[in-house]
């Protein structure tokens, strides 16, 4: 028998001081960069740092003498609270700064960022001191991996188990790990993540960016955020390809699994040429490029695409890039702009929205259904013909040469239904705080499937500054159950994860 009662209430305070001391250490080197950079903010961003270190350290004193267990309840109350206290002393930055007035409006900025969402309500990025430039990328950064994949990587120091933690953040399925050992496979993958940062950082350096440019980009890539230190976003950069095609390829990488990626640095080429996940997602990246690219040479008003940095009018590589870029940006969830795509033609306006629920791979940065939760539909649904014209045969799911057990597929047709309700009643909500249509779907779409920019007042050359109150804070929340696929949060409105069993 479980009940409420029985929450090991210590371990889960414990875990939320080591999420907070982790954080308020990365305020700190928001800080550093704040005094090299001599912005003005050094005191304020001092403050939130050793603020909520000291906050973090409380907690985890108080709650030294824990019984050092957490069962699946606990998973997910540590997993969901855990990203919401994080958004909260998040904020403590610009609070602090002043450089974005209003809680309601440093809050979604922080949720945007930790959910690597990256829609943003500031109106002038650019006037931003570098400090606070550095930790908007820098929570993307946190976000993108996990924060408790993050906690799992040093958890053993504490002697605690994280298996259970690990499953709450990454629900869906595709869960290959690297090593038996769940601990291991969180430093594996950090590894793989921090690596990637650093050699973007230094390609986005040699092909014209400047250093503070480069790590904030490389950052918001990796972490399939999208916030970037210019107004104008990736279109800044429309006269240099060679930093969009760097930016491409890192996108396409976060896009994919990151098992995979350590696989290759293995030499193991089979496992990605054999992986149904990352054909389909190539397959689907390369097509559905092609088709933008081409609409956009024949048919987009290319010249109206973009205020300040055009797109050049009639260039076969220019409409193959922006079309591959932009493809690439919104499957990922990553959310950069090289041009407003809601002016090209009605028909790539509302290509681009389909593709909000496509998502990338399993076991990568991005957001959205995934790409392996809708192979594994299609794969269901033709079996499904199959079944009518054969009742008795037994005809399994296959994915990777492997069945796939019955509860999988019946989680994955429940994850897409309730990811459909999520975005319909998203869409009405938004409706009710008096945003026409257009808009609302495309800032449900959007923020559900962790994108960025949407559609009409949302869309890519608008921000979010103009939401309602209510409908920051709405969007903050279909940010927090996107990013954590649903359930994990979800499941807390339940009265059975309260009760007695």
């Amino acid at each position: 028998m479980h009940s409420i009662s029985k929450l090991n209430f210590k371990i889960i305070s414990h875990i939320m001081g080591l999420l907070l001391t982790v954080n308020g250490g990365f305020m700190l080197l928001a800080t550093a960069i704040s005094l090299i950079y001599k912005d003005g903010v050094v005191g304020e961003m001092l403050s939130a740092g050793t603020l909520t270190i000291l906050l973090g350290a409380t907690v985890m004193f108080l709650t030294r003498n824990h019984r050092k267990e957490i069962q699946k309840r606990e998973g997910y109350i540590i997993v969901t609270f855990g990203w919401i206290i994080m958004a909260l002393t998040g904020t403590l930055p610009y609070v602090f700064t002043g450089t974005i007035p209003g809680f309601a409006n440093a809050f979604f900025e922080t949720m945007s960022g930790y959910t690597t969402t990256g829609a943003t309500i500031v109106k002038d990025i650019e006037a931003l001191p570098n400090g606070i430039l550095f930790w908007r990328s820098v929570t993307h950064w946190i976000g993108g991996m996990g924060i408790i994949v993050l906690a799992v990587a040093i958890l053993p120091l504490l002697g605690i188990g994280g298996m259970q933690l690990f499953a709450a953040e990454a629900p869906g399925p595709g869960g290959d790990k690297l090593h038996p050992r769940i601990t291991d496979t969180a430093k594996r993958l950090w590894l793989i993540y921090v690596g990637y940062t650093i050699i973007e950082t230094v390609l986005l350096k040699l092909a014209g960016m400047s250093f503070f440019d480069a790590i904030n980009h490389s950052l918001s890539t990796l972490s399939t955020g999208g916030f970037s230190t210019k107004n104008a976003s990736i279109a800044f950069w429309n006269d240099q390809p060679l930093i969009q095609y760097i930016i491409m390829v890192f996108m396409f990488l976060a896009g994919a699994n990151f098992v995979l990626s350590y696989f290759a640095f293995k030499l193991n080429f089979r496992k990605i040429v054999k992986d149904e996940e990352f054909k389909m997602y190539a397959l689907f990246v390369i097509c559905l490029s092609i088709v933008a690219g081409i609409m956009i040479y024949f048919k987009a008003d290319v010249s109206a695409s973009t205020v300040a940095h055009p797109m050049v009018l009639g260039e076969f590589e220019s409409a193959i890039r922006h079309g591959f870029f932009q493809v690439l940006a919104i499957v990922t969830t990553t959310g950069f702009v090289t041009a407003d795509y809601t002016v090209w033609t009605p028909f790539l306006m509302m290509f681009f929205f389909g593709l909000m629920f496509l998502g990338g791979s399993s076991g990568s940065t991005s957001g959205g259904v995934k790409i392996v939760r809708h192979l594994i539909m299609i794969k269901n649904g033709i079996l499904e013909f199959k079944r009518t014209l054969h009742p008795n045969a037994i005809l399994p799911v296959r994915y990777n040469n492997k069945a796939i057990q019955q509860p999988i597929v019946f989680n994955i047709l429940a994850f897409f239904i309730l990811y459909m309700l999520s975005f319909i009643v998203g869409v009405l909500v938004f409706t009710s705080f008096g945003l026409d249509f257009q808009t609302a779907l495309g800032g449900a779409a959007s923020t559900l499937g962790n994108v960025g920019p949407a559609l009409g007042d949302l869309g890519p050359i608008n921000n979010y500054a103009n939401l309602p109150t209510g409908a920051k804070y709405w969007s903050s929340f279909l940010m927090l159950i996107g990013r954590l696929e649903l359930f994990t949060v979800l499941i807390l409105f339940t009265p059975f994860f309260w009760r007695n069993r």
